[in-house]
């Protein structure tokens, strides 16, 4: 039997679906028939829920043909072929019909599971107005006198305020409403959803006029955002009667204000959309956004009227069942190359508008920075060089001062020297090595006298020697020194404390991670913002290897000899890990089963604006053994670092690390529930 570790059921997600069934008008019969063909395709596909359009068992436009019994009969037999369907179907199933009940019509949801009739939603707005005439036919929810009926030989709960929960998918709970519903200025789900549904549902016919399917998005994306959810949205399509109106069946699903699904619209035939709603990120973004909370008990009358219909679902759990979902390689930058130049353009502005903001208020008119001729600092000197031309101020106000050691090569001290020189800095150099030989004389290091033992005080040795005289130039030139480590080394505590690269008069570097800083100056490259022959400096930088260069190699080729991701993993990988740990404090399993999906083999290609920077693909043994080295220096080694971080900007929701930011924790933690809980991903 597969691990279950490789089912999206086990990471609390959930597969749901939107269906548009052909139809025609007044033809129950053949609605039902094309419901039960889509019912089965979706479940035989893993889904837990497939949602149909509004009145689809009928039609919508039946007009008067509401108040013929033939037609309402035909509905009823029509509904029991889908309930007798729904016995070896593992999905429930939500289907639009017309019902009598209370010598009324109302337009109606029903949800069936299982062979048994979980509910019935009436709809509880009803457009009068323009093209639509449903008061004629029909009345609103509220109206009804019962809130139980008897339908098809079963008692069952009756009304608006209903939420529906699977009590073997946790967190999958989910609420119905009807079209019009969504619509007006507080829709039903707007409560449903405080009462804890995490799936909203509406069951829409919604001809198309001109912007009308824009506006769908809209309105969706809205609702699914505000009520942090996943919002089901279906439409009527090919079959409605066209005397009046056009149809589009359009079928959306957002979660939480993002896109997952869209179908194509004006489809001939019947057609289906899934998505894989994670569950888990729902239920924790409302835990995090205590606001929702204090919502729940302002409206805590009108959450009362809730009645909850638990019922258990067939689904296929023995099995692997992958992903079916976009996991972003880089989740803090957009694979969306117009999104991306955006998102480069909007962290630039915020990092120079605080550093402006900074130097503003202090009165200091110059910074000073070290460079390395590596991403950091690199992009770090590009924020200070546009802050100084926001300000007014010539460049030559940025002291920069690369400070060659034991280990620096040849090829980032001649990109540190090409760097100032095309900014137009205050350009000087530094030999440290005298410095760091003294004072290994003076605590008697082995070096001093010809060893060669390259241990971590050798190296933070040469660090702390850079930020001394860093801050000692700060002094001398009434500046303050920038920093330019990244939330990346933050993370992992790869960063020497206090005197070293961990300190800082003030660090814009502070919370944006490694993979974003590649992209920021890759971007920056490319745009030509410096003229050609300076982004062919920017591209080196970029296809630099990383390395803090504090200990020499033997090798005689210019490049760095001491490299980074040797130590610490792949900086694509630890991103991944630190964003949906610090995001959304997933367990290591689900981070893990969410990293296989997104750089197994399988994906090599399907998302090509993030292949060309892409280095690698990752076999889950290695996701694993990377994700555990994050897991030890994140949890367990490197909080007294983050505790006591120089001043620095917030720049993406991804979150900073900062104590007086998003993140605060203990020093002296462990991480054993973690490393416990990796234990958990299979090793292939």
């Amino acid at each position: 039997m597969p691990h279950s570790f490789f089912n999206l059921y086990s990471h609390d997600f959930a597969r749901v679906s939107v269906a548009v069934p052909r139809c025609r008008v007044a033809d129950p019969r053949f609605n039902a028939a094309e419901t039960v063909k889509l019912a089965r395709q979706a479940a035989a596909n893993g889904a837990a829920l497939v949602a149909f359009t509004e009145l689809g068992i009928s039609a919508y436009t039946c007009d008067d043909l509401f108040h013929q019994r033939a037609l309402l009969d035909g509905c009823l037999a029509g509904l029991q072929t889908v309930l007798d369907a729904s016995q070896s179907i593992g999905a429930a199933l939500i289907v639009g019909v017309p019902l009598r009940v209370d010598h009324q019509l109302f337009n109606c949801a029903v949800v069936l599971s299982g062979g048994r009739i979980l509910g019935v939603v009436p709809k509880s707005y009803l457009p009068n107005y323009g093209e639509f005439y449903e008061a004629r036919q029909f009345s609103a929810g509220d109206e009804a006198l019962s809130a139980e009926i008897t339908l098809l030989g079963q008692r069952v709960p009756f009304g608006a305020a209903l939420l529906f929960e699977a009590e073997n998918v946790p967190l999958f709970k989910f609420h119905v409403e009807i079209c019009e519903d969504v619509w007006v200025p507080i829709p039903p789900s707007s409560f449903a959803a405080l009462a804890g549904a995490t799936v909203l549902v509406n069951l829409s016919a919604s001809n198309v006029v001109i912007g009308k399917a824009d506006y769908r998005h809209q309105l969706v994306s809205q609702q699914s955002a505000r009520c942090l959810s996943a919002y089901l949205y279906s439409s009527a399509g090919r079959g409605e009667s066209t005397t009046d109106m056009a149809w589009d069946g359009q079928a959306l699903i957002y979660e939480n204000g993002e896109l997952l699904r869209e179908a194509e619209r004006f489809q001939d035939e019947s057609h289906l959309i899934y998505a894989d709603v994670d569950l888990e990120r729902l239920s924790r973004e409302r835990m995090r956004q205590t606001t929702f909370g204090q919502s729940m008990r302002r409206f805590g009358d009108e959450l009362a009227r809730f009645r909850t219909v638990r019922f258990a679902l067939d689904l296929p759990r023995r099995q692997a069942l992958p992903l079916d979902r976009h996991v972003a390689r880089f989740p803090y930058v957009p694979s969306n190359t117009a999104q991306r130049d955006k998102r480069c353009n909007e962290v630039y502005n915020i990092q120079v508008q605080a550093l402006v903001q900074r130097l503003s208020s202090s009165g200091i008119k110059k910074v000073v920075i070290g460079i390395s001729g590596g991403l950091d600092s690199t992009h770090a000197l590009l924020v200070c060089a546009k802050a100084m031309d926001r300000l007014n101020l010539p460049r030559t106000n940025i002291v920069g001062v690369t400070m060659p050691g034991f280990a620096t090569s040849a090829r980032t001290l001649l990109q540190a020297r090409q760097l100032m020189e095309f900014v137009g800095c205050a350009a000087s150099e530094i030999d440290i090595r005298p410095s760091c030989i003294q004072m290994m004389k003076d605590i008697g290091h082995p070096y001093s006298e010809g060893a060669e033992q390259y241990d971590i005080t050798f190296e933070n040795v040469q660090a702390g020697e850079r930020t001394n005289h860093l801050f000692r130039l700060a002094n001398f030139h009434n500046g303050i020194v920038i920093g330019t480590g990244d939330l990346s080394e933050l993370a992992l505590g790869w960063c020497t404390y206090g005197v070293g690269d961990h300190m800082s008069h003030y660090n814009v570097n502070a919370s944006v991670p490694k993979t974003l800083i590649s992209h920021l100056v890759r971007w920056v490259a490319e745009s030509r913002q410096f003229g050609e022959r300076d982004s062919a400096v920017l591209l080196a930088v970029v296809n630099t290897e990383i390395s803090p260069e504090l200990v020499p190699g033997k090798a005689d080729d210019g490049a760095p000899a001491q490299i980074t991701e040797s130590v610490i993993g792949p900086y694509e990988l630890q991103d991944f890990n630190l964003y949906y740990t610090l995001r959304f404090g997933f367990a290591p399993s689900k981070v893990a089963f969410l990293a296989h999906a997104a750089w197994s083999d399988r994906n090599t290609g399907s998302w090509p604006n993030e292949a060309h920077v892409a280095r690698n693909e990752y076999a889950l043994k290695d996701i694993k053994a990377n994700l555990g080295i994050f897991l030890r220096r994140f949890f367990q080694t490197s909080q007294f670092k983050r505790s006591c971080v120089p001043n620095g900007p917030k720049v993406g929701s991804g979150g900073s690390l900062s104590p007086r930011g998003d993140w605060r924790a203990p020093s002296d933690s462990e991480a054993v529930v973690w490393l416990d809980d990796l234990k958990n991903v299979p090793d292939a």
